[in-house]
């Protein structure tokens, strides 16, 4: 039988009426309320995710740590302390000019302020006392804004002082500024060096969760699945060759970019520096193959890599200090490797920090990497349970 000859015009389609648009509406909302992943996702997007990066990226001087070595103990000293409020300022904490290095090493204050004995006494009598402040430059923001304040605080409440209990005109004092571990206050040192930390999070976990797309979009993952080898096996493997070319990559951005190309001065050992990023890359290695697990296909990886990993960066401490953010996020933030990472990286790189000082880092992000790793691992079995 001859097939029907083709019309000589189509027809024109014919509009949907509104059910079948109130119909495809409620199907496409029905699709998402049976996606719970993608559910909780647009959820945390718009709720939870907001509220962290609001109270976590400060771009002002807020509740910045500072000690102080008073010698003279005088009302001039102590009121000049006193306007040091916050929320710009913690209250400042007295100290021993013996500690004022060791808490300076273990970034336990931004701001040191250091009172010479006789302070009062000398303004009183227009010798122009020094009074030094130490500033740790590796918090570039708060130290750029926090030495204006104080030097802006200073003057305002030694002029004051001397006004009330002298006819004279008050004498200036000679603050002395010093900055450790950036002298320059070079802002491409910390831009430059913040780089490198956030992208060996970011590239680490993009390429082990796009080499698991890509094996299961290409079909290769089912070869696997039928070879005698284990999923912890095919996982490990994951991680340890992922891991390794960032470790490489690492190598050359600290060597060529960082130290030539930047003029940064590394302070400290770069093969510690490398065997705590490879503690640090157990975790996002395990984390890419996590969300690889979880997502059909690279748009939905992409979407799950900035919920997580975009926050996750943010909130580490890197680009605004963890004193600046809320106490229970500081808690908080304590459980996320990137934090440990963030930590030590900065202790290493910019204040020269040794083993002694840093391994306890090193073991909380070991000991959260491995548990992460086990957790990633028994999504992995299933994932791989349901491809069979």
């Amino acid at each position: 039988m001859a097939a029907p000859a083709p019309s000589a015009k189509a027809p024109a389609p014919r509009r949907l009426p509104l059910g079948n648009v109130r119909w495809l509406v409620g199907k496409e909302l029905l699709g998402l309320w049976r996606d719970r992943a993608l559910l909780v996702l647009v959820v945390y997007a718009f709720t939870l995710a907001i509220v962290l990066q609001a109270n976590g990226m400060k771009h002002d001087l807020n509740r910045a740590a500072v000690a102080v070595v008073d010698e003279d103990n005088s009302a001039l000293s102590n009121a000049i302390l006193d306007a040091l409020l916050p929320p710009s300022f913690q209250r400042p904490v007295p100290i021993a000019p013996q500690d004022v290095d060791p808490m300076m090493d273990a970034a336990r204050y931004t701001f040191v302020l250091n009172f010479p004995p006789n302070f009062q006494a000398d303004v009183l009598a227009g010798r122009s006392p020094e009074v030094q402040l130490l500033i740790d430059a590796t918090a570039l923001m708060q130290a750029g804004l926090g030495a204006n304040d104080i030097s802006a605080i200073f003057q305002t409440e030694v002029n004051r002082f001397v006004l009330r209990h002298s006819e004279g005109v008050a004498s200036p004092v000679n603050l002395q500024i010093r900055a450790a571990f950036n002298q320059g206050l070079e802002s491409s040192w910390f831009t430059g060096t913040m780089g490198l930390i956030t992208n060996i999070t970011m590239l680490s976990v993009l390429l082990a969760g796009a080499a698991l797309i890509r094996e299961r979009e290409h079909g290769t993952l089912e070869h696997l699945l039928v070879l005698p080898v284990r999923p912890s096996e095919i996982m490990l493997a994951k991680v340890v060759a992922n891991g390794a070319v960032i470790l490489v990559a690492t190598l050359v951005s600290l060597v060529a970019v960082l130290k030539w190309v930047l003029g940064v001065s590394i302070a400290g050992s770069i093969p510690l520096f490398l065997a705590g990023a490879a503690l640090y890359l157990f975790f996002t290695a395990s984390l890419g193959i996590f969300l690889g697990t979880l997502a059909g296909s690279m748009p939905q990886f992409g979407l799950l890599f900035f919920l997580v990993v975009l926050p996750m960066n943010m909130l580490s401490g890197g680009f605004t200090p963890l004193e600046s953010m809320p106490q229970w996020l500081q808690v908080t933030m304590q459980a996320s490797p990137s934090t440990q990472f963030v930590a030590f990286a900065q202790a290493i790189l910019y204040r020269g920090a040794g083993l002694e000082t840093v391994w306890p880092r090193f073991a909380a992000t070991f000991g959260i990497g491995a548990l992460f790793f086990a957790v990633a691992l028994a999504r992995f079995r299933t994932f791989l349970a349901a491809q069979q």
